[in-house]
């Protein structure tokens, strides 16, 4: 695989400053967090978080266990309300849509999350024919065989990206769990999201995999346009395939860089 480190690659789509200074974007914002803080009862997860993503740049959100990363990529795809504060997805403000602005623009969201979610019964094409849905709800894509023609190519493309599209007629519960992960994938890019979002998207996967996995993410972003928001603990993926790195600690977005102006000890003082 081509080395896509840091220094060789392209200039970021745009420049963040520390958290809580002005930033701003050269491109459309396709995700805004303004001043959002979640609890679940009396317990704080993390507290005034604020920043704004451009259209086509990779964000990884790194930070300890526990520090919340998961809880706001939902926050941020408006799964789960903030307690305080409000976030912008896509122009729209997610705790104040009518439900069928939210169905509207999780068409536009992929997701990619730390359980596959697969249906074991059902071949892998028929799952990743599942990431439609949201689209074209109905029967029809539930089952490849009943999904049109341009659903089932879109299907077998995504698994193509993924290095899977020999395993299109095989049952999911046959899969390994790295296999698994990677149809889950395909599931979440089959759509052409607009807004990629990946909770750990390596964790069951080898490192070959892994890299092969960040790679397309790096090329949706790059090549495609898509804002690409990943989870990692891998400071080196975090480094070379985010343009941005935001990084939560003690329940505050301690860190918000260039990936560029960063080095993987700056990375490391977050899990002190």
């Amino acid at each position: 695989m081509t080395d896509l480190g840091v220094k060789n690659r392209a200039a970021p789509l745009a420049q963040s400053e520390p958290t809580g200074a002005a930033f701003a974007p050269v491109s459309p914002v396709d995700i805004e967090a303004r001043g959002v803080t979640k609890r679940f009862g009396e317990t704080p997860v993390f507290s005034d978080v604020s920043f704004r993503l451009a259209r086509g740049e990779a964000v990884a959100l790194v930070g300890a266990n526990g520090t919340g990363k998961s809880t706001l990529l939902r926050c941020l795809m408006g799964l789960i309300p903030a307690t305080d504060g409000s976030v912008h997805l896509l122009g729209q403000q997610t705790d104040r849509s009518k439900a069928s602005v939210l169905r509207q623009l999780r068409a536009n969201v992929g997701l990619v999350s730390q359980k596959h979610n697969l249906v074991p019964r059902l071949s892998v094409l028929s799952n990743v024919v599942h990431g439609l849905l949201g689209t074209y709800p109905g029967l029809r894509h539930w089952s490849h065989t009943l999904a049109p023609p341009p659903s089932r190519a879109a299907a077998l493309h995504a698994l193509e990206r993924v290095g899977l599209a020999h395993f299109a007629g095989r049952r999911a519960d046959r899969l390994s769990g790295g296999q698994s992960q990677r149809v889950a994938i395909a599931r979440a890019i089959v759509g052409a999201p607009k807004v990629l979002f990946a909770d750990e998207p390596c964790a069951s996967l080898d490192p070959s995999a892994g890299e092969d996995v960040m790679e397309l993410f790096f090329r949706l972003a790059r090549d495609e346009g898509v804002t690409v928001v990943f989870t990692s603990h891998n400071v080196t993926h975090a480094l070379k395939y985010g343009d941005r790195v935001l990084g939560l600690a003690q329940g505050r977005m301690r860190l918000d860089a260039t990936a560029a102006s960063l080095s993987a000890q700056d990375l490391r003082g977050l899990y002190d």
